[in-house]
């Protein structure tokens, strides 16, 4: 949330330099911390850092890439999945065999006899751990952090073409006819897509020893697999988000999902159909989030705000959804809660995503629908003003043979007088006088001139 709000006021690669660097900082410490207060401390600012990064790269990639940043988000993703497969791997080899399963009992955890021992331990706040392989691995995480947060400084202080790519597309601003709603749904697609996906990534070791009678080694197994199959299928949505459209991989997600959580529930007991499931379940759950990101961002402009608000969705779920299934597995041992849960979750993200596409393009539909209307009454204008233009000719046409029927009237009349006088002239002007008129261009049809030359000719 903090984030979100900092993003629209802040400088992006600043605001994710300074994030970055906090982190470096929690992680050179928390090996050092020897109170809890101090290491809840340092643990809460990674988590506020880890959330202002989380929320900002979603952010800056749209905010560069627009429309165009679906293979861009997918990397992103990418990244985040490599790295929670890596990171397991990481701690064993930095923590060796020294802490081992065996070696968790009661008394290692048991506090000092002696009052005085403890006092002096909670006077003491920072110290050297017991394990130093535990500080090297946190060094090593923490030096690499730092050398990216200062790729974001050299960002900030040099003007860079992405910065300048990033306000360029700014500027094309689109806002849907439902964005709140939109964003909400989203939120909840969210809250139930990433519950779903830390429940099974947290709780599938357990459920395969515990519910499957599966042993220990081959418990981690699946659940590599299943993390392994999540960041193989992140990389290779990188390829898939250059020719798919985000709707389209959301829909393939979609399936998968529920295909293979059906089968889980199905077949709960069966290795076998346990490790296709998982792995596919893993390669489904993949795209998702990604894709949702850029999904959205083709119907309506993604702020900082707006982005934070459905990551703070998918925290939650993250959050809650798995507390809530561990406690409930535990009252019930016998029944694959875990499973229920992906495939509830499933069906839920199954059913909220039309609904999502249909409210998004409704407004589209009615903008298409008030095209054709308008392109309609424009031909329909058209037409009525060719009307109005033939209309208007046939008027002058008129007036033009009105007068000239009236210059022919009044010719009328003068033959007439000419008729009235018995003069040897007068027939002489009154035969010069007929042929003028059966010589006239304006003497085309059945007119008062030809029944008059003929009556003179019968007389004649």
């Amino acid at each position: 949330m903090i984030g979100g709000v900092l993003f629209d006021c802040m400088n992006h690669f600043l605001l994710l330099g300074v994030s970055l660097l906090a982190t470096t900082v929690g992680l050179f410490v928390i090996p050092f911390c020897k109170a809890a207060v101090l290491l809840i401390f340092m643990i809460s600012v990674i988590g506020v850092s880890m959330g202002i990064l989380d929320t900002g790269g979603n952010v800056l990639i749209l905010a560069i890439w627009g429309n165009e940043g679906a293979p861009h988000m997918q990397a992103l993703h990418f990244s985040f999945a490599l790295g929670a497969f890596l990171a397991p791997i990481l701690a064993k080899l930095a923590l060796g065999t020294s802490v081992s399963a065996e070696n968790h009992t009661e008394p290692a955890f048991q506090p000092p006899a002696t009052n005085g021992s403890s006092e002096a331990d909670s006077a003491l706040l920072f110290g050297l751990p017991d394990d130093m392989n535990l500080l090297w691995a946190y060094a090593f995480i923490g030096t690499y952090i730092f050398i990216v947060s200062l790729f974001l400084f050299a960002l900030f202080f040099k003007k860079s073409s992405g910065q300048e790519k990033a306000k360029a597309s700014a500027q094309v601003y689109r806002r849907a006819e439902y964005h709140k709603t939109l964003l909400c749904l989203l939120f909840v697609f969210f809250f139930f897509y990433v519950g779903a996906e830390v429940t099974y990534g947290s709780y599938v070791f357990s459920f395969a020893t515990t519910h499957a009678g599966m042993e220990e080694r081959e418990a981690a197994g699946l659940n590599s697999i299943f993390w392994g199959t999540f960041a193989a299928f992140r990389g290779l949505a990188i390829f898939f988000a250059a020719c798919l459209q985000p709707g389209t991989m959301i829909v393939l997600s979609n399936i998968g999902s529920l295909a293979s959580s059906l089968f889980l529930v199905l077949f709960d007991k069966s290795p076998l159909c346990l490790w296709i499931a998982t792995s596919v379940y893993g390669a489904s759950m993949a795209a998702t989030f990604p894709s949702g990101v850029s999904w959205i961002e083709q119907y309506t402009t993604i702020s900082g705000k707006s982005a934070a608000f459905f990551v703070v969705g998918a925290a939650l779920g993250e959050m809650a959804i798995p507390a809530v299934i561990g406690i409930v597995q535990g009252q019930y041992p016998d029944l694959p809660i875990v499973l229920y849960t992906c495939l509830g979750s499933a069906i839920f993200t199954a059913v909220i995503f039309p609904v999502m596409y249909k409210l998004a393009t409704l407004p589209l539909d009615h903008q298409r629908k008030a095209n054709r209307k308008s392109e309609d009454q424009k031909s329909l204008l058209s037409n009525s003003e060719l009307n109005d233009y033939e209309e208007e000719n046939e008027g002058e046409d008129a007036e033009k043979w009105n007068e000239m029927d009236f210059e022919v009237v009044e010719m009328n009349d003068t033959v007439l007088e000419i008729l009235m006088e018995p003069t040897a002239d007068v027939s002489t002007q009154f035969l010069s006088s007929t042929l003028i008129f059966k010589s006239s261009p304006v003497n085309t049809g059945d007119s008062p001139v030809k029944h008059l030359a003929r009556s003179v000719e019968k007389r004649d």
